[in-house]
C-alpha cells in the first residue's frame, strides 16, 4: 500500500492522536476527553499525517509563534511539534517529505523563522535547523549555600528598595503573569510567546496531561507596587529518621524583569523553612542563582542541554529585526540546501539599526543557514564555529568581527517546551 501525505480530517483525528501517543512511548489509547480538547485548540490545516490504508504511521503539527529576537524586537514563527513516525515505517523518508511542505506553507506565508524543540539532537540539522538557545538546571544543597534565612534586610537576602515578596494564588499569576513574560520577551531572546491557554493549563485550569498538584505562589512587588517577578514551586515532604527535614522544593516557573525581583525571588526560595535542596528548573546558562550564593559550589549543575531550534526562513528580515552591539558590515554566503533561506547578503549594523539586502559582492563569510541560525539571538560563538570548520572565513578575521555582531550581554533563553 502506498503512504499519502496529507492534512487530517476531524473524524481521522482520533487515529492521529493515537499514532503520536505511539511515536512518543505512551499509552496508545485516546479518552474521548483529550480528543476534545486538543480539536477545541489544534488547526487542522497545519496538522500532518502520513497514512497507509486509514493508519496514520507519521504525525506532523504546525501552528503560529512569536519568538522574541536580539533588542526585544520579535519574528513570526512557524512553530513545528508533535513530529513522530510509526516504528513500522522509519526510514522511508516520511519526515523529510512532512517537513518539506511545512516549510514551503511556512515561506509562502511570510513566516521569518521556524522553530522546534528537539526531543534527539541529530535529526534537525539536516532541514537547516540549528540550536538557538540552551537550558540549565541546578540542584542547591542550601546546608553548604551560606545564606542565613533568619535575618531580612536587603544586605543579608531580604528584598531591596522597599520591595516585598507576596504569595498569591493561580488566578493572580494568570492575571499578572502575561506582562510580566512579555517583559522577559523584551530582556532576553528566545521567548516563545504564552496564550491563554497555557497561561490556564499552567495554573492548573484546562485539559491536564497528568493529575494536578497545586503550587505555591510568590510574588514580588517594587516599593511602589508595580509586580515585577513572580515564582511557582512545588515541595516534597521528606523527613529523615532523625526527624529532621530533607525536602526538595522544585521551580516551576521564575519570571523577573528586573535584577532586584530576580534577586529577591531566588533568595526567597532558598530560604524556606525545611526546604534543604532547591532544584531551579530550566533557566539560562548564566543565570545569576549561582553567584547569589556565599558558596557556589552549592549550586550543582544537573542539566545542561540545547533547547529552542531555529531554523531560518528570510534572512533579511531575521538580520534587520535585531539590534547590534558594535559597528561593521559583513557579507555573508549563506548555504541552504532547502532553498528556501540561501543567496549571498550584505549585513550593515551598528547600534542605530541594520539593513540587510541580497548582493553580488565577495563573501566574508560561508556558512550554512543552520550555522546562522545557531548566532542570530546571540547563543553561540562563531569564532568557534569557524574553529570547528562549520564556518568558512573567506576574509582573514571575519569570524571575530562576527562574534563582535552577534553575540549578546545576556544569552538567549526558552523557558517553554511546545
Amino acid at each position: 500500500m502506498s503512504v499519502e501525505l496529507r492534512t487530517v480530517s476531524e473524524s481521522e483525528f482520533p487515529e492521529w492522536l493515537r499514532a503520536l501517543r505511539t511515536g512518543f512511548l505512551n499509552e496508545p489509547v485516546v479518552p474521548d476527553e483529550l480528543v476534545a480538547d486538543r480539536l477545541a485548540h489544534v488547526d487542522l490545516d497545519r496538522t500532518l499525517g502520513a497514512v497507509e490504508g486509514g493508519r496514520v504511521v507519521a504525525t506532523f503539527r504546525s501552528f503560529r509563534q512569536r519568538v522574541s529576537t536580539v533588542g526585544g524586537g520579535g519574528l513570526t514563527a512557524d512553530a513545528i511539534t508533535q513530529v513522530t513516525v510509526a516504528p513500522t515505517h522509519r526510514r522511508r523518508g516520511l519526515l523529510s517529505r512532512l517537513m518539506e511542505r511545512d516549510l514551503a506553507a511556512a515561506r509562502e506565508r511570510g513566516d521569518a523563522v521556524a522553530t522546534l524543540i528537539a526531543a534527539e539532537y541529530p535529526i534537525y540539522g539536516r532541514y537547516g535547523f540549528g540550536p538557538a538557545s540552551r537550558l540549565t538546571e541546578w540542584s542547591v544543597d542550601l546546608r553548604r549555600a551560606g545564606l542565613d534565612p533568619r535575618r531580612g534586610g536587603p544586605e543579608d537576602g531580604g528584598p531591596e528598595d522597599g520591595g516585598r515578596i507576596d504569595l498569591a494564588d493561580g488566578a493572580e499569576i494568570r492575571r499578572i503573569g502575561p506582562d510580566l513574560h512579555r517583559g522577559l520577551a523584551a530582556l532576553r531572546a528566545g521567548v516563545t510567546d504564552r496564550g491563554r491557554r497555557e497561561w490556564d493549563i499552567g495554573t492548573g485550569l484546562g485539559h491536564q496531561l497528568e493529575p494536578w498538584k497545586e503550587p505555591y505562589y510568590a510574588v514580588y512587588r517594587s516599593a511602589s507596587g508595580e509586580p515585577e517577578g513572580f515564582v511557582s514551586y512545588r515541595c516534597d515532604d521528606r523527613w529523615s529518621d532523625a526527624k529532621q527535614p530533607e525536602n526538595t522544593l522544585t521551580v516551576r516557573d521564575l519570571i523577573a524583569v528586573t535584577p532586584a525581583a530576580e534577586r529577591a525571588l531566588w533568595r526567597f526560595v532558598c530560604s524556606v523553612d525545611w526546604v534543604v535542596t532547591v532544584r531551579t528548573g530550566h533557566r539560562p546558562p548564566d543565570d545569576p542563582l549561582p553567584l547569589l550564593l556565599p558558596d557556589p559550589r552549592a549550586a550543582r549543575i544537573v542539566s545542561h542541554a540545547d533547547m529552542l531550534w531555529l531554523r531560518i526562513l528570510d534572512v533579511v528580515r531575521v538580520l534587520e529585526e535585531r539590534t547590534y552591539p558594535v559597528a561593521d558590515g559583513l557579507v555573508l554566503d549563506v548555504r541552504d540546501a532547502g532553498g528556501f533561506a540561501g543567496g549571498r547578503y550584505r549585513l550593515d549594523a551598528s547600534p542605530k539599526g541594520a539593513s540587510c539586502a541580497p548582493t553580488t559582492a565577495s563573501a566574508d563569510l560561508v556558512l550554512d543557514v543552520a550555522e546562522l541560525s545557531r548566532l542570530v539571538l546571540g547563543d553561540e560563538s562563531a569564532v568557534r564555529l569557524a574553529l570547528l570548520g562549520r564556518i568558512e572565513e573567506a576574509v582573514p578575521g571575519a569570524a571575530a568581527r562576527a562574534e563582535l555582531l552577534f553575540r549578546t550581554p545576556l544569552l538567549p533563553f526558552s523557558p517553554d517546551i511546545f
